[in-house]
């Protein structure tokens, strides 16, 4: 029983560590919502990877829109987010 009992909260564990999600560049903001000149606050659940920084986006739709053109839209969101600082 005490085993039963371990491995089911390890389990438990490993699952609420898996829900958690990212932390990404700006803030969390969209990068996508950035490109278009727009602050739009996630939880970075939706996100992509490019050159091993982590993206956040409000939608699936905003990150398949952003990756269509990711280094284009990646320089818009940056001019973006420093013009803002």
């Amino acid at each position: 029983m005490r085993a039963y009992i371990a491995s089911v909260v390890a389990g438990s564990l490993m699952l609420a560590t898996a829900a958690v999600a990212a932390t990404g560049e700006y803030d969390n903001m969209c990068t996508m919502g950035l490109a278009m000149g727009k602050e739009v606050k996630t939880d970075c659940s939706i996100n992509g990877q490019i050159g091993g920084k982590t993206y956040c986006f409000g939608s699936e739709e905003a990150k398949t829109t952003f990756m269509k053109d990711p280094k284009g839209n990646l320089a818009k969101a940056e001019a973006y987010h420093m013009k803002k600082q």
